[in-house]
């Protein structure tokens, strides 16, 4: 049972999966502005993951839908994907945030816990996981120096949605330990990728690229991430699945750490070589520095060791193959962008970013970060 399966990272997945594994999925989506079926298209296309493929339509807040869906699948482990994301969404409404990461959280684990309590002692119950999947955002900031998050590095999270995740994270871990659910959570670094929503970074500026816009570029853009491909994302979750201690955690990291500008004009070089403009004028010259968001973390870092020595998974991709794979998927997949950018997505847009001031001048982006 997978719930968010058609956002970025669950579509993703289920299709990793259907591919690898090519056993039953079950998707439970609510299909937000970020869910979209169409990234499962492929699947529909194929008889063979077709006829392995169920959707549900429907909320995490929907108690009864869910005892319904254990009733009828009983699934043998949930990978819970299903949360709202993006950090500058949930500055301009936290509320959405901690209906979708708690409540939707909390109503997903009574009904998991209802259904193993159900299973009589043997192979069905011994097999049954929780898999919940968070962010390298609960730890809250790193300085230049400090040392990569590592699984024992205490909460501090800045943000309503790194927030909502920390606290859903303690939720699942109290379920372990007062219920016994057998649950193991992730955390993970940045992803990128195929079929993700284009507000964030690296699709926001393929996109804006492409359509001539500003590329927009907080502060300084000195602010540092670890990029992790989507698809080695997928992977660690499947080793995790399958060899996972219950009750632990496993963060999950590319060993990719960049600063935001950094990644802005490398998108830029390769659009330049896989798509450059008739003028041969460089998208570089499209970068705007704008007014940082609120509380803007500094840096993230992952510390991986532990899944690396534990389940000896490894990331497939580098950086450059990755970001280069990534381009030439949003070259080929025009229609694909222009169909989840609609009205609404432009309205959130122009909210997001009308408002901030222009700070073109990294110096004077960086002295208004500082402060």
């Amino acid at each position: 049972m997978i719930t968010g399966g058609c956002g970025f990272i669950g579509s993703n997945f289920v299709l990793d999966w259907l591919e690898k594994v090519g056993s039953p999925v079950v998707n439970l989506d609510s299909l937000t502005y970020a869910g979209n079926p169409e990234n499962l298209a492929s699947v529909y296309a194929n008889r063979e993951q077709a006829a392995l493929y169920t959707f549900v339509h429907g909320d995490l807040n929907d108690s009864e839908l869910l005892a319904q869906i254990f009733r009828d699948h009983r699934p043998r482990a949930v990978v819970h994907f299903a949360a709202e994301s993006h950090v500058d969404r949930s500055i301009h409404g936290p509320d959405a945030f901690l209906r979708a990461n708690i409540d939707g959280t909390f109503r997903l684990l009574q009904q998991a816990r209802a259904f193993y309590q159900s299973l009589e002692e043997g192979p069905e119950r011994e097999a049954f996981r929780f898999l919940h999947v968070s962010t390298d955002e609960v730890y809250g900031t790193l300085s230049p120096t400090d040392p990569p998050f590592a699984e024992t590095t205490a909460y501090a999270p800045n943000s309503p949605y790194a927030a909502s995740k920390a606290a859903s994270d303690m939720l699942v871990r109290a379920w372990h330990h007062t219920y016994k659910l057998p649950t193991i959570i992730t955390n993970c670094s940045n992803n990128y990728g195929p079929l993700q929503f284009p507000e964030k970074l690296i699709p926001l500026t393929i996109s804006n690229a492409l359509a001539g816009k500003h590329l927009p570029v907080y502060g300084d853009g000195q602010q540092v991430r670890d990029w992790l491909y989507v698809r080695d994302h997928c992977s660690a979750i499947r080793a995790v699945l399958a060899q996972g201690r219950l009750g632990e955690t496993y963060n999950i990291g590319g060993n990719n750490q960049r600063a935001n500008l950094d990644v802005v004009n490398t998108l830029c070089a390769l659009l330049d070589e896989l798509s450059p403009k008739p003028n041969g004028e460089p998208y570089a010259k499209q970068i705007s520095f704008v007014e940082d968001r609120p509380g803007h973390d500094r840096r993230y870092a992952i510390d991986a060791r532990k899944i690396q020595a534990e389940l000896h998974w490894y990331p497939a991709e580098t950086f450059e193959t990755g970001l280069r794979s990534t381009v030439q998927w949003y070259l080929s997949n025009a229609a694909w962008v222009e169909s989840v950018t609609s009205g609404a997505y432009q309205h959130w847009v122009e909210q997001n970013y009308a408002g901030r001031s222009a700070a073109t001048d990294p110096k004077v982006a960086k002295s208004e970060v500082s402060a």
